[in-house]
């Protein structure tokens, strides 16, 4: 059989152990190209380049003959899919996925994650597409452990596709590769940032601010992503980005805006 073209990005940059860890477990199956950001890019949300050239050139990470080929990209992980699909694939890939992030991307912090938006990216373009993430915020996270199930869920959605309109966004707890308990599909739960600001001042005497804050969670739910993190299972969320709440347009309608 033909193998698939899978394409790699993340948002942690290029260099990135959980991005190393990713285009290893892919090549196994597929053709794998990667477009990663040259620097970490975390937090980014969906933003995209618009006032600023953007770069891109062709780079050796691995030295193995049959490597991946691999570009860095100037850009955030939004701007790594799009340059992708555009410019650098000379064919639509047969999935897109994104990872593997050094920390969580469940409940809202789907919302800020690079990772997940460049997935967002290739769904919009209806590309199957997933994002990665292992609860380890730290730079040498083990990510041994994650082969199996990411392997899995890659192969599952080449085999069975994902509905047009969503992307997968699949957290990995820390304990996974010491204690696998299985794998749950889920709902994003009710959270939000407790957010502070604590000022303080440079050598200079300029002040500045630095965000702090606290995960709230807001949901006791046992069908959640964090509930099943919490217990440690592998969460699946199907995502969608049609923000549109369909069940609050009949409410406003209700307003009478054209009398």
């Amino acid at each position: 059989m033909k193998k698939p073209l899978i394409l790699v990005t993340n948002d942690d940059g290029i260099t990135a152990p959980g991005l190393r860890a990713l285009v290893g477990f892919m090549s196994q199956i597929g053709e794998v190209v990667v477009v990663a950001p040259d620097s970490p890019q975390s937090g980014m949300g969906h933003a995209i380049t618009i006032d600023n050239t953007l770069y891109s050139k062709k780079v050796k990470i691995n030295t193995k003959k049959d490597a991946p080929i691999e570009y860095s990209c100037s850009g955030t992980p939004a701007d790594c899919v799009k340059l992708g699909l555009q410019e650098i694939l000379e064919k639509r890939p047969d999935i897109v996925v994104s990872g593997i992030n050094h920390g969580s991307n469940s409940s809202i912090n789907v919302i800020y994650s690079g990772t997940m938006s460049a997935a967002i990216e290739a769904g919009i373009e209806g590309i199957p597409a997933i994002g990665f993430s292992l609860c380890d915020y730290s730079w040498n996270a083990d990510f041994t452990g994650t082969k199996e199930v990411v392997t899995k869920i890659v192969l599952g959605a080449l085999k069975n596709g994902i509905p047009k309109g969503t992307v997968l966004n699949v957290n990995i707890p820390k304990s996974h590769s010491d204690n696998p308990k299985g794998i749950k599909v889920c709902r994003q739960a009710k959270a939000n940032w407790k957010e502070k600001f604590d000022k303080r001042s440079s050598p200079s005497g300029k002040e500045y601010y630095w965000l702090t804050g606290e995960f709230e969670l807001l949901d006791e739910g046992k069908d959640t992503d964090v509930h099943a993190l919490e217990n440690g299972f592998v969460s699946v969320v199907p995502t969608q980005f049609d923000l549109t709440a369909h069940h609050v347009i009949k409410h406003i309608n209700n307003w009478n805006l054209n009398e």
